[in-house]
């Protein structure tokens, strides 16, 4: 199945795609959430979609997506997993898993705009793999990783490097600013996806190819991840983590290239579907 989540911000419905045609679930009662998750939703949803098919209406493609997971209770993320990533920024290639987080008012719809922080100058761009965990995962086995797994999605790790990289602390400043999260535009559940460690994954940005890389040069897999985040944490139903990005930051142009309002990031990974955000300048409300 693919998910998502359309409508205004904070008040987003629910749907499925079926053969690239969107169609809402409402109906079934629940959001895409931790309880959700939880409680077996997706062989539910499955059984709602498959005994109302024919009645399911139809959402306009003028509908805005918002995030295909409600709020989780946290967004894991993973630095420097691809070798060229940690080259190109003149960081030690890691001897495990490098962990940060971004805060959850961050996420946003894979269209929504990028608000440029204030007394920002050096934000940066990160296409992404994220993962949706599935069920309650605690000191996961390895080999039995893939069965927490609920699916995957489309993320934009978008970065503030100064705040990241040049003031006191740890990576998460630089990473947890409002709108810095757009994730979708669907979550697709895992056998949706044949081969999650063979996708390729670009970037452009004002139509300039800026990354193209593939899940083959992940430097941790995915059953690792899960594993290895799960001896340091419980993850819950629905939380996302996600599994870095490939070379082709702004971070690593020589010089550093970094956005401005008005310009335009496009996504993608095989099987996720694509995304596009606009940059803004930060105004006070």
């Amino acid at each position: 199945m693919k998910l998502i989540r359309y409508g205004q911000p904070g008040k987003e419905k629910t749907g499925v795609i079926i053969d690239d045609i969107k169609y809402d679930t409402s109906a079934f009662g629940e959001d895409y959430n931790e309880a959700f998750f939880e409680n077996d939703g997706l062989a539910r949803l499955q059984q709602y979609v498959d005994e109302h098919n024919a009645a399911l209406t139809v959402i306009a493609d003028a509908e805005r997506l918002g995030s295909p997971v409600a709020r989780p209770s946290k967004i894991v993320c993973i630095g420097l997993n691809y070798r060229d990533h940690a080259e190109e920024t003149n960081a030690p290639i890691p001897s495990e898993p490098v962990i940060f987080f971004k805060s959850t008012t961050a996420l946003v719809g894979p269209n929504d705009d990028i608000t440029i922080p204030k007394n920002s100058v050096k934000t940066d761009w990160e296409v992404e793999l994220a993962i949706v965990i599935g069920k309650k995962a605690s000191y996961v086995e390895e080999a039995e990783a893939l069965d927490y797994v609920a699916g995957y999605c489309l993320h934009n790790d978008v970065s503030e490097r100064e705040f990241q990289l040049e003031r006191n602390g740890t990576w998460d400043k630089g990473k947890g600013c409002d709108t810095f999260a757009p994730v979708g535009p669907f979550l697709a559940t895992k056998e949706e996806i044949a081969d999650v460690h063979n996708l390729r994954l670009w970037l452009t940005v004002n139509g300039e190819t800026m990354q193209n890389g593939s899940t083959s040069n992940f430097i941790f897999n995915v059953p690792y991840l899960i594993h290895y985040v799960s001896q340091f944490m419980t993850l819950l139903p629905g939380d996302i983590i996600s599994t870095g990005t490939p070379a082709g930051v702004g971070l690593g142009f020589k010089p550093p290239v970094y956005l401005k309002p008005g310009d335009v990031v496009e996504l993608g990974i095989d099987g996720l579907g694509t995304s596009k955000q606009t940059l803004i300048a930060y105004a006070k409300n």
